[in-house]
């Protein structure tokens, strides 16, 4: 074993343990209580990255009145549907699922969504004691055949709701038939959170995965192997703080106030020449999030309201949007 110790160059416990995430999409375990819009998210594609000129108008900024270019992602949001609602009540001193209220779904998505074959009335939610039930969701359904890819299996999801559980109630009876729309629910210069699945790596070792250093030529068991074991590696005990191989990438992570740039419905706006890489033309209504945002092209967004309240930037004024081929 080599004399000198090999730990990461950075952090190797900021995310951990960095398994597999179990789904394309993510689950988000908990909900804003500060938003009083009636939904608390919606879902889109990644189609891709642009840049945006424009001039800054922060107040504190050294950059103040200048024109600046900034990278965008461009997120594809089609209109969501209501499938239904889940009904929770507190039980056994925990908070538990009692009941799902589910309506009929189209034919066509019928096939392709896994529900029950019977199908409730909204009449249903009358039965609903709003003195009993101690929280209730939405189920909702994203509509990708609308979207620029066709993706044929649409995302089937909870989502939180604000308000009182009559509150809850009155809205889903007043918009069970109808279609939710992102600029309803977001505005342009709003903070949100985005949560994703990141892009999937596979099996990668300590060097790529963690960023060891490589050990010397000379080395014996191996140059892209970790230096030591650490300080309790006897009788096959290792800690987990030391870099090993593993998956990389696909894992399910959020990132906290993002700023919406633009909600747009017109598509031509944002669609370069020759169309988002592997993805395709824009056809519905567009997010554009100022920086990066994780996962590949075509995966599923989750833009939700942010559990962390902060006073969102001033909104640049946007004078060029690069519609340049980005093949």
């Amino acid at each position: 074993m080599s004399g000198r110790r090999h730990w990461p160059r950075h952090g190797s416990m900021q995310y951990w343990p960095r398994v597999k995430a179990k789904r394309a999409y993510a689950k988000i375990r908990s909900w804003t209580t500060n938003s009083k819009d009636p939904v608390l998210g919606f879902i889109g594609y990644k189609a891709g990255m642009t840049h945006v000129v424009g001039i800054d108008t922060r107040k504190n900024s050294q950059t103040k009145g200048d024109e600046i270019m900034f990278p965008v992602t461009v997120i594809e949001c089609p209109p969501m549907k209501i499938a239904g609602v889940r009904v929770y009540s507190k039980k056994y001193n925990k908070i538990q699922p009692s009941k799902d209220i589910l309506f009929r779904l189209e034919k066509n998505l019928a096939r392709k969504i896994v529900l029950p074959k019977k199908a409730h009335d909204i009449s249903e939610l009358d039965s609903i004691k709003a003195d009993e039930a101690f929280d209730l969701k939405l189920l909702v359904y994203a509509q990708p055949h609308l979207s620029g890819f066709a993706k044929k299996r649409p995302e089937y999801m909870e989502f939180g709701m604000s308000g009182t559980v009559s509150d809850k109630i009155k809205f889903v009876k007043e918009n069970h038939d109808k279609e939710l729309l992102v600029n309803n629910l977001f505005k342009d210069g709003e903070n949100v959170d985005v949560h994703a699945v990141t892009k999937g790596k596979g099996l990668q070792g300590p060097v790529k995965r963690f960023g060891v250093d490589f050990k010397a030529h000379k080395t014996e068991k191996g140059v892209r192997r970790v230096g030591t074991l650490g300080a309790w590696s006897g009788q096959g005990h290792v800690l987990y703080r030391v870099p090993h191989p593993g998956q990389m990438g696909y894992h399910l992570r959020t990132e906290f106030n993002k700023q919406i740039i633009k909600i747009s419905t017109k598509p031509e706006e944002i669609n370069p020449k020759g169309a988002f890489p592997h993805y395709g033309n824009i056809k519905s209504t567009y997010v554009m999030i100022k920086g990066s945002v994780f996962g590949a092209q075509k995966r599923a967004i989750v833009i939700t309201k942010p559990m962390r309240q902060r006073v969102p930037d001033s909104l640049p004024t946007i004078n060029y949007v690069s519609l340049e081929s980005k093949n």
